[in-house]
């Protein structure tokens, strides 16, 4: 396949010397002539293990080349990569320049092409980008509509200096967004050679992808630094804590977790953090990571209060109060903090909850109870029914197969805050938002 190659740093480069090794015919194209001169003498703009060697005998063999200008890039090939840098400004948003100047000069080129083309855009850039930005420029200057005359996909990357040759041929996944189903396939024949979870999607959740991926990268490492500074005062070694804090790939190192949603509460959690924020403060031990978890889950309780009182709706009705399904502890359930705010502003609240009945509340749970809703036998109901037939408002607090039929009997008029992701949301006749979703 003829393929072209916008930009020749790190993530171009890169692109450049696996396309070629794989015996695709490759251009390089950037403004940089010394990139350029260098790649048309064999050797790699970039030091990176077995780059060096794969664009050395590409260039033996014919099969690569680099020029300045767009128009050759464009004409003389199918698909394009585009690699250009997007830096950082000051205030944290991105720089475009060089991602529109590429658009301008790319859009151009198009039009003096007579055959399709395929563009893919690789740098980091925010969701919305490539639709809202990069597509229109190249329609103005191309005089084409994308979709027809050319074809737009974004291809996010995962190559980490030091071992991108091993991270391009075993990648964790490899994602194609596209905008219509079908105008990733030139992608995905290119990469069929590599055996990984294969993932077609739309153009912005491919650009976010990148984001979220690089975003829990950072809270790792950060996450791993802050629990070795509390380690190394308390004595401990962090590195074999961690080592068998890693062994545990069913909750820890897994997906679980990791489904957004409501916010996190129960016995453990919230008590945990607590302390642990307490013993670094004890050891002047610096932990904001940690400290900053319980403050981002308060704020999300708060979002959910707000976004009901926002309804200007006052009868509310709760499906669920315990912090997750098949439990009766609620124990700084973040549910309970929602219903005794709205009580306290003169919400009429009615709640239904299998797994809780009030004759049966001992101990702690009937301690935090007492505390909080000591008046619960009165707003909790038996009957779903209840609930669904009389509420303004339904707020669904965790996924049971009750709930369903119950939410499918609700009218236009009412209102339905999942904060589980219920199934059947497309048949609910009632209005329906979900809090992550």
């Amino acid at each position: 396949m003829k393929i072209s190659v916008f930009g020749l740093g790190y993530v171009g480069t890169v692109s450049v010397g696996c396309l070629a090794k794989d015996g695709h015919r490759v251009i390089g194209v950037d403004v940089n002539a010394d990139k350029v001169a260098a790649l048309n003498s064999g050797t790699a703009p970039i030091v990176e293990p077995e780059i060096g060697g794969f664009i050395s005998t590409a260039y033996q063999h014919g099969l690569l080349s680099a020029t300045t200008s767009s128009t050759e890039g464009i004409v003389q090939t199918d698909v394009s990569f585009l690699c250009v840098g997007t830096p950082s400004h000051n205030n944290g948003s991105l720089d475009l320049t060089y991602l529109q100047r590429v658009c301008e000069d790319v859009g151009k080129a198009l039009a003096q092409k007579k055959t399709p083309h395929t563009l893919v855009f690789r740098s980091t850039i925010l969701p919305g980008t490539t639709e809202d930005v990069a597509i229109p420029i190249l329609e103005k200057h191309s005089g084409k509509k994308v979709g027809e005359d050319v074809f737009v996909c974004y291809n996010p990357e995962f190559l980490r200096e030091g071992t991108a040759v091993k991270d391009y041929y075993h990648p964790p996944k490899i994602v194609i967004g596209e905008r219509k189903q079908g105008e990733g396939d030139v992608l995905a024949e290119i990469y069929g050679g590599i055996e990984a979870p294969l993932v077609r999607t739309s153009i912005r959740t491919a650009e976010m992808v990148k984001y979220s991926d690089n975003a829990f990268h950072a809270l790792k490492v950060t996450f791993g630094n802050e629990i070795g500074i509390l380690c190394k005062q308390l004595g401990i070694d962090s590195h074999e804590v961690m080592d068998i804090f890693c062994k545990d790939t069913k909750l820890n190192l897994s997906k679980v977790y990791l489904k957004p949603g409501f916010a996190f509460g129960g016995s453990c959690l919230p008590k945990d953090l607590r302390a642990l924020s307490y013993q670094a403060k004890r050891h002047d031990v610096d932990t904001p990571l940690l400290n900053a978890i319980t403050v981002s889950n308060s704020a999300h309780v708060r979002g959910v209060i707000n976004k009901i009182i926002g309804l200007g709706k006052k009868r509310i009705g709760f499906l669920g109060m315990t912090f997750k399904p098949d439990t009766d502890d609620l124990r700084e359930s973040p549910l309970v903090e929602v219903i005794e705010t709205l009580l306290g502003k003169g919400f009429s609240i009615q709640i239904y909850d299998k797994n809780v009945m009030t004759s049966r509340l001992i101990g702690a749970n009937k301690r935090f109870i007492d505390e909080h809703i000591p008046h619960l036998s009165s707003i909790l109901t038996e009957r779903i029914e209840d609930v669904v037939d009389t509420a303004q408002v339904v707020i669904v607090g965790y996924v049971s197969p009750a709930f369903g039929p119950a939410l499918q009997r609700m009218r236009a008029d009412q209102m339905i805050i999942d904060l589980a992701r219920i199934g059947g949301r497309e048949t609910l006749v009632s209005g329906y938002d979900g809090i992550c979703w």
